[in-house]
């Protein structure tokens, strides 16, 4: 039976090892974990598991450094013998492909420039972003009036949603699942979410894959 968690885990990586190219930190791929060769941007993990059953040794193997965050992908790791605590836990989500459709009301817009990359507050976006040809970075308008935005990634199997956001005024999963289904038609939609945003993925017909835990030391935290 397909570890559909593991699909999730090796696409988010791959959006993480974007950003990172993205502020010149690069990364690299293992059978067990993926891992930046220095630290990771902020909001960025410098570790992530790719299958379960790994061991703590091996997840942080090679990793010297004072500050560090790991994604520990399917939640069975104690880190705490290494200085990490836990930051936050959340689900992977994901949601078969759709037909594609309109946004309902609202209105998609792509990213083309660095100042659009601005919209997500905090987020460390780089102009490299906008170069890859596996990403999108999405904005959703209702007439001139911004209701939110999302970030897509497709990789082999599947397309990666992360970083959405919205103002508050008009529900966005629904429109993110619309622009997704046209601009990669045929793909399934993965992530992950906790909180108020798992409860919106789930309410536009995603369903949870697997637990994850995202550790990381004081200083990083």
């Amino acid at each position: 039976m397909r570890d559909f968690a593991v699909d999730a885990a090796r696409n988010n990586a791959e959006w993480c090892a974007a950003v990172c190219r993205s502020h010149g930190v690069a990364g690299r791929f293992g059978p067990d974990v993926w891992s930046t060769n220095a630290p990771a941007p902020p909001f960025y993990p410098d570790v992530i598991t790719l299958r379960p059953g790994v061991h703590a040794p091996g997840a942080l193997s090679g990793i010297e450094r004072e500050n560090l965050s790991v994604k520990d992908s399917f939640a069975d790791l104690d880190l705490t013998a290494h200085g990490l605590t836990v930051l936050f836990d959340a689900r992977w989500i994901r949601r078969a492909a759709a037909t594609p459709s309109p946004g309902g009301a609202l209105r998609t817009g792509t990213v083309t420039t660095t100042a659009g990359l601005e919209l997500w507050p905090g987020t460390p976006f780089r102009p490299g972003l906008l170069h890859e040809k596996s990403m999108r970075l999405l904005t959703f308008h209702h007439g001139t009036e911004l209701a939110g935005g999302a970030a897509l990634n497709r990789s082999a199997t599947e397309v990666g949603v992360s970083n959405v956001f919205s103002t508050g005024t008009h529900p966005v999963w629904d429109a993110v699942v619309a622009a997704a289904s046209t601009l990669f038609p045929g793909l399934p939609l993965v992530g992950y979410e906790h909180g108020d945003g798992l409860t919106a993925a789930l309410a536009a017909g995603f369903t949870t894959t697997g637990p994850l835990r995202v550790w990381a030391t004081p200083q990083n935290r």
